[in-house]
């Protein structure tokens, strides 16, 4: 379907005409869409975002330039179909569900996303159908709200219809490791639903990893997301150890990095951010808490993830204070809001909060991204994105180095914290 071909909404095709339905057209579900339309597949790909849609249709969206090329051969054929209405998932032969599963300000899994979605796959759930669940949740959502429903709606699990979960291994922003050479870990409510689920995943993933069970798929996923948090904040904290030493941290890390074995290299920064890292822990933790089991490890590394941007506050404090500058009333730009480079992606970004606390503290604060036009701060602050000039600020914060930044603009004397640890040649730096 091209552009400027109606909706599938006015224009409905026969049940059955497509081989995957994917819910949820984000960061992972659209790479899939496409990732399974390149493979060959029929692909309906529903978002009830009309407005994220027409995105879409308009080649507004984040993505790979891979990836755009791909958008720009589904938008032109017939057996790739945007839809709002969830309804049509049973025209499908399978279904994977790929919404975003954030937590709250309180750190608590909001399931809303994920609730309504798998809701929705249940109730139009037919015979013969796969529903494959991608989003990261605590261990037992895919039983809870999957397989049970569908039993109670009188379909048999691992009979009638088949579930399973197969987490997401997709890294925005990142070209190394397209879609179709990633393994994929596949684990079934039964074992015919693994052997199911393998077969439709097996259309765009060239390796596939089986586990016994859904819960232990469910397990694969927190594990690997709680590792790299943990280590990130090792990371951070050896950062803090260095320069208090007198010594640089990526010199010491990529010595670390020449071992061949026991050791893979993490990075500091401003912190951790996107729907992973800093959220995808805490429906774990969140889990045992009624089991009381002690979890001091990851339980403090997370703790130093949320505490890292305002660290990064003081250590602004700090560095102005070397130099004479009070924080309230000081001029500072950012460089870089989104949570990693080289993506428009502000979820959970530690720069939100890093702004609004240094607004909080009296001090002017501005920041320029080119992939960022504008940004709201959690208080709800509408702030958009300036043009830099030298002289302009007291205080230059490097928080992410998008490849398309800039930094010719900056004075040999401009004073600049390096929140990234990796600036090189850029005005008077000083590490975070």
């Amino acid at each position: 379907m091209n552009a400027a071909a109606p909706a599938l909404d006015a224009h409905a095709p026969a049940s059955g005409a497509y081989d995957v339905a994917i819910v949820g057209l984000g960061y992972v579900g659209l790479p899939t869409a496409l990732a399974f339309h390149a493979a060959g597949a029929r692909v309906l790909a529903i978002d009830t975002s009309a407005e994220r849609l027409a995105r879409i249709r308009a080649r507004q969206v984040d993505l790979l330039d891979s990836d755009h090329r791909r958008l720009e051969t589904a938008l032109g054929d017939d057996a790739f179909a945007l839809v709002t209405d969830p309804s049509y998932a049973s025209w499908a032969r399978a279904v994977v569900i790929c919404v975003p599963t954030p937590v709250t300000a309180h750190l608590t899994p909001d399931l809303s996303a994920l609730d309504r979605a798998c809701a929705a796959a249940v109730l139009h759930a037919v015979p013969g159908q796969v529903v494959i669940l991608t989003s990261t949740s605590y261990v037992g959502c895919t039983d809870d709200l999957l397989a049970g429903p569908l039993g109670r709606r009188g379909l048999q699990v691992g009979r009638d219809v088949f579930v399973a979960f197969s987490p997401e291994r997709i890294d925005p922003g990142n070209d190394r490791y397209a879609h179709e050479v990633v393994p994929r870990v596949v684990g079934g409510a039964t074992p015919q639903c693994t052997a199911e689920a393998v077969k439709v995943l097996a259309h765009c993933t060239g390796k596939l990893h089986e586990v016994s069970s859904s819960g232990a798929a469910e397990m694969t996923k927190l594990f690997e997301n709680t590792f790299r948090a943990v280590n990130i904040a090792l990371a951070n904290e050896m950062a803090e150890i260095s320069r208090t030493l007198g010594l640089e941290v990526m010199e010491v890390i990529n010595a670390a990095a020449t071992k061949p074995y026991g050791f893979m290299p993490f990075f500091p920064g401003p912190g951790a951010g996107g729907h992973c890292i800093p959220c995808d822990p805490h429906y774990l933790l969140w889990q045992l808490r009624r089991t009381r089991l002690p979890t001091p490890v990851v339980t403090q590394a997370m703790a130093a993830i949320a505490g890292r941007p305002r660290r990064v506050v003081e250590r602004v404090r700090e560095v102005l204070s070397e130099a004479g500058i009070g924080l309230a009333g000081a001029r500072i730009l950012l460089l870089g809001v989104t949570y990693k480079p080289d993506v428009e992606d502000v979820r959970e970004s530690p720069a939100l909060e890093i702004i609004q606390d240094l607004l909080a503290a009296g001090a002017h604060v501005a920041y320029h991204d080119p992939l960022v036009p504008e940004i709201r701060l959690p208080e709800g602050r509408l702030l958009t994105s300036v043009e830099p000039a030298g002289g302009d600020a007291d205080l230059v914060v490097a928080h992410t180095t998008h490849r398309a930044l800039d930094l010719s603009w900056l004075p040999e004397d401009q004073l600049v914290l390096d929140a990234t640890y990796r600036l090189t040649g850029a005005g008077r730096r000083v590490p975070l």
